[in-house]
């Protein structure tokens, strides 16, 4: 609400950017199209407490979504109120999920919404208690911001923190009480959100109203945790994709008919997302059932596995994290620690190997330049090389007090924004 008290903010520097007004926007989850690929050069390699630290800015609470940014504010969401403190979580029906908006140059909070839980939220137990009520990273069009708050429903706003409309899309819970993790994504002027974990349907809403456009519901959602992805196919069409177990689908997301459908890799979990160029789609899965990579060429009807799968292997695989395709090859840190490069265009692995000491990640990598940011949760982030022989670049390591990293970094104007679960840091080189 507007007029809150904040906690103070750590202004450690003060920077002025020549046409900042005028750098790309990251507007939803891994940055335009969902490709995790900046092609600013100026972010930095070498960090630390006291190094190219631009500033830090402490969060309301927890949470796993990444920030966004559009018009020199930043949004991301953290939750309140209930399952904070592993060890004494509290009161289910104190949580609130929090959007917070910030200025992009300052770290100054500008204002933040709270949403209430509704009465049978997930219980905050198991891998919940992983990444916790917050983890769908918000998405803007650029007039308004709309986030995801998993049972208590889809929320818009305008860019000055006024509610524009709310919209429940479910209160059911996914399998194994995982909780949510999809992030809306904008289509013109249609707000898509994947409500799998919810009510194992696709939304499509009015950006500017709220109003249902079309709903496409179907069971086999359950095990879902993916974020749909747009592609240009060849006559001008767009197509929407997406990874569900065991099958890639494509959809027109004017209308939400159901277009194609691939087998592709044998996994009953899907919790990473897709990416694409030249209208052919690439998945890295994996988890309970089996796992692998594919890539496929969207644009068909029916069953298309026998003339649009072009590749597959079962040997690279990503439980939690997604890829990013920079240059002819895709990228990905799996979430225990294995990076791989696959060539896009065969499927042929160039790399595989096991980053010393980087523990387990939650955050799917970025790509900025010729550089590769994989964020650890706890021990700093990996800069790689994005080239076909494998080299460490660095290993950063925020400050002591940092805690835990979940989320991916916004790339903005020679910066990265990167969250943890008590802070947002804005690091660039001085």
């Amino acid at each position: 609400m507007s007029g809150v008290s904040f906690p103070r903010v750590a202004l450690l520097a003060s920077l002025l950017i020549p046409g900042f007004a005028m750098a790309a926007d990251w507007p939803r989850f891994r940055g335009p199209n969902g490709g995790a690929v900046s092609e600013d050069s100026n972010t930095p390699v070498n960090w630390s407490a006291s190094e190219n630290i631009v500033w830090r800015t402490q969060l309301p609470g927890p949470g796993t979504s990444s920030p966004i940014t559009t018009g020199g504010k930043v949004f991301l969401t953290s939750y309140t109120g209930f399952g904070v403190d592993e060890k004494n979580p509290g009161d289910p029906s104190k949580l609130q999920r929090v959007l917070i908006c910030l200025d992009e140059m300052t770290g100054k909070p500008l204002w933040q919404k709270e949403v209430k839980g509704v009465a049978n939220e997930d219980r905050f137990g198991g891998f919940l208690m992983s990444h916790g009520y917050a983890s769908s990273t918000p998405a803007t069009d650029g007039e308004r911001v709309y986030v995801l708050f998993g049972k208590a429903g889809v929320v818009a706003y305008d860019l000055g923190g006024k509610e524009l409309w709310h919209k429940s899309v479910g209160t059911g819970s996914a399998m194994m009480g995982w909780g949510s993790a999809t992030s809306p994504i904008v289509y013109k002027n249609l707000v898509i959100v994947n409500a799998a974990a919810e009510s194992k349907t696709i939304y499509a809403f009015d950006g500017k109203t709220g109003n249902e456009v079309w709903k496409s519901p179907a069971d086999s959602l359950e095990g879902c945790w993916g974020t749909p992805l747009l592609v240009d196919v060849p006559g001008g069409k767009t197509e929407m994709v997406l990874a569900v177990p065991y099958e890639i689908w494509g959809f027109d997301p004017e209308n939400g008919k159901f277009l194609w459908f691939c087998e592709s890799i044998p996994t009953n979990a899907i919790c990473t997302s897709l990416v694409t160029r030249d209208g052919i789609v690439y998945a890295v899965v994996g988890g309970p059932g089996g796992g692998g990579a594919a890539a496929v060429r969207a644009g068909g009807r029916d069953d298309v596995t026998k003339t649009h799968l072009l590749w597959s292997n079962r040997r690279n695989s990503s439980y939690i994290t997604s890829p990013v395709l920079a240059g002819d090859n895709l990228y990905w840190v799996s979430d225990q620690g294995i990076a791989n490069c696959l060539d896009s265009k065969t499927g042929k692995e160039l790399f595989q190997k096991r980053l010393p000491g980087a523990g387990q990640l939650y955050a799917s990598v970025v790509a900025a330049g010729d550089k590769l940011y994989a964020v650890t949760r706890e021990n700093g982030t990996f800069v790689l090389a994005a080239k076909p022989e494998f080299e460490q670049l660095a290993q950063n390591q925020l400050d002591s007090d940092a805690g835990i990293c979940n989320a991916g970094p916004a790339v903005s104007h020679g910066r990265l924004l990167l969250r943890s679960n008590k802070y947002l840091y804005c690091i660039g080189v001085k």
